[in-house]
């Protein structure tokens, strides 16, 4: 096995990938997110290091809050069996780094980690200088890849099917998320043109409140209650036209990354793929953003353009075949 990924002590269970992507019916957790970097090589993610086949070349090795002492071992387990180890956070978020390191003794931590190790692989481009200060002798920005060289994983729809906004963020109570004013945005798009907007609760009971009491208004507001199994979370985002946020949490960027399998414009959000695949909306202010909203929901050609400069971006710089390559010349 040339690539894994751990994650120590983790909940998903050991996988691995020797069809690469796959197809969305399989099994297992989808090939998205870090998961996809061991998908994209046709490698696996593992709880442990001991579930790590011997002679496995690279292993990158996830860090989370409460792993940071099991991810140290693990590090040094991998090396002594001859690995070449790399490490990256989980939970790359601004807000999710900032609370794992908001603790004195989780610094030191991820010091010595970052000694120990032979590098990091940043999903983010802003933790760069981060890992490096801590000790990592290199570290290099390595987005997660999206199958979109993958025919098994074309979620597009045809644009005479597609209707109307789907949010793509939740977390009303995560601040850099901007969820609720993401959502009172659209609604407002949503009542002045008179299209559906698609809303997935996975707040409860108080998101519920929230998104009903928004209803009472716009009877054109459709509230998806969580979970979906990610096949079927798909399908529903592509029956729309646009996929819309407001994140600026500098996230590694799947919202924009589910609109890529699902070959539709997603506007707004600052996470990585928002700035590769969709940079004319990614640093945009709020009023533009839902002005290019509105001709998007309403103008054929418009849309088709976005989408075909997306999907041309994405095949060159997140497909598997891109970023495995990436992977295997680090």
């Amino acid at each position: 096995m040339k690539f894994a990924v751990l994650n120590p002590a983790g909940r998903d269970p050991d996988q691995v990938f020797p069809n690469g992507a796959g197809k969305p019916e399989d099994p297992g957790h989808p090939p998205v997110n870090y998961h996809a970097y061991a998908a994209c090589c046709r490698g696996g993610f593992f709880r442990s290091a001991d579930s790590i086949p011997e002679g496995t070349e690279n292993v990158l090795v996830l860090l989370r809050t409460r792993n940071l002492r099991t991810a140290l071992a693990s590090v040094a387990v991998l090396r002594k069996r001859g690995s070449r180890v790399f490490v990256s956070f989980k939970e790359s978020g601004s807000h999710q780094v900032a609370d794992l390191l908001g603790d004195v003794s989780r610094w030191e931590l991820f010091q010595e980690i970052c000694s120990a190790c032979d590098g990091a692989i940043s999903s983010t481009p802003e933790l760069v200088p981060l890992y490096r200060s801590a000790g990592c002798a290199c570290a290099e920005f390595i987005p997660t890849p999206y199958p979109v060289d993958s025919p098994a994983w074309n979620f597009a729809q045809p644009l005479a099917k597609r209707r109307g906004i789907f949010v793509g963020t939740r977390e009303f109570n995560t601040p850099s998320r901007n969820h609720f004013a993401a959502v009172v945005m659209a609604d407002e798009i949503s009542r002045g043109i008179a299209c559906p907007l698609a809303v997935v609760n996975t707040d409860g009971r108080q998101g519920g409140m929230i998104l009903k009491s928004l209803r009472k208004n716009n009877p054109l507001l459709f509230i998806i209650e969580a979970p979906l199994p990610y096949p079927d979370y798909l399908r529903v985002v592509a029956l729309h036209r646009v996929v819309w946020q407001l994140d600026a949490s500098s996230v590694p960027g799947q919202v924009a990354g589910d609109a890529l399998l699902c070959r539709m414009p997603c506007v707004g959000g600052n996470g990585v793929i928002e700035r590769i695949a969709f940079e004319e909306f990614a640093e945009a202010g709020r009023d533009e953003l839902a002005t290019r909203t509105r001709d998007l929901l309403q103008n054929d050609e418009a849309w088709h353009a976005v989408v075909h400069r997306a999907e041309s971006t994405a095949r060159d710089h997140l497909s598997f075949q891109v970023i495995r390559e990436k992977l295997h010349a680090v």
